[in-house]
């Protein structure tokens, strides 16, 4: 399961309403090869449930993930951060064994 922190929960709020996006639309999370720790987050959002996907919701927010991105994400915090250090979503994963800067932090 990936929880939302009230910041995350209202910054993915304004980019839903702001893109037009109605109620069928979910966020999507996954990881993919690649950044400096192996892995990079990927944000998106979508309206096409895909064979295998995992669906969680945590304060209204509708959040899906593959089968393979649930085995990395699995007890991650997303947060949103709009702060002088940077501004953008940020993943708590508990399951990484190093982070780095660039791929933990995404700008949407």
């Amino acid at each position: 399961m990936i929880t939302v922190t009230d910041k995350a929960k209202s910054k993915v709020e304004e980019l839903i309403q702001a893109s037009n996006l109605n109620e069928s639309y979910f966020l999507r999370v996954s990881v993919a090869g690649g950044g400096c720790s192996g892995l990079s987050y990927k944000l998106d959002f979508d309206n096409e449930i895909k064979p295998g996907d995992q669906f969680f919701e945590d304060k209204g927010i509708r959040i899906s993930l593959d089968m393979k991105s649930f085995l990395y994400l699995a007890g991650t915090e997303l947060d949103f951060s709009d702060g002088l250090n940077g501004k953008g979503f940020n993943f708590h994963n508990p399951n990484a064994s190093r982070t780095c800067g660039c791929g933990d932090s995404f700008s949407v």
